[in-house]
């Protein structure tokens, strides 16, 4: 059976992610230049909730106040910043994210504390469990901005 040795294994998922996060960023900078719409707000954490398949491998189990406790940070601490930062301006009829100078910075800042976080925790879980607690902080954290935008952009577009 083929087998990957635990230190390659924890540089290669933290490289994996900070590419993931890095791309991430890039898409979120260029994205800011079209207009949105209910479905763009909406689709990203529907598209990430089928990460949650990945509890359906045992080792990737957590226990159920863990997850409670990931989802809450990111429902209430990492998604602060991004919703404080995210306003829409109408342009020619239209509904745009607004450029902020500061959301690249706090992007940045949320994936050095998740990073730090991330050297911290995996010395007492496994590196699958490790993944799925940060699976649960990051949907929390983007379920709750996208809820907050979806709010904000309905109320910014006339019905």
């Amino acid at each position: 059976m083929f087998h990957i040795s635990t230190p390659i294994l924890q540089y290669g998922a933290t490289f994996g992610m900070i590419l993931i996060a890095v791309s991430a960023i890039f898409i979120r900078m260029k994205t800011g230049h079209r207009p949105v719409n209910a479905k763009k707000i909406i689709i990203p954490p529907l598209g990430m909730s089928t990460g949650f398949m990945m509890f359906v491998v045992p080792e990737v189990r957590v226990p159920s106040l863990w997850a409670l406790g990931a989802f809450l940070i990111g429902w209430f601490i990492f998604s602060y910043p991004l919703i404080r930062s995210t306003k829409f301006e109408l342009q020619e009829g239209q509904v745009f994210v607004q450029r902020s100078r500061t959301f690249f910075f706090i992007l940045i800042s949320l994936l050095l504390v998740r990073l730090l976080l991330h050297e911290f925790i995996q010395h007492y879980i496994t590196i699958p469990q490790t993944a799925g607690l940060f699976f649960i902080l990051a949907f929390g954290t983007l379920l709750h901005w996208r809820l907050r935008m979806y709010f904000q952009y309905r109320e910014f577009v006339p019905s």
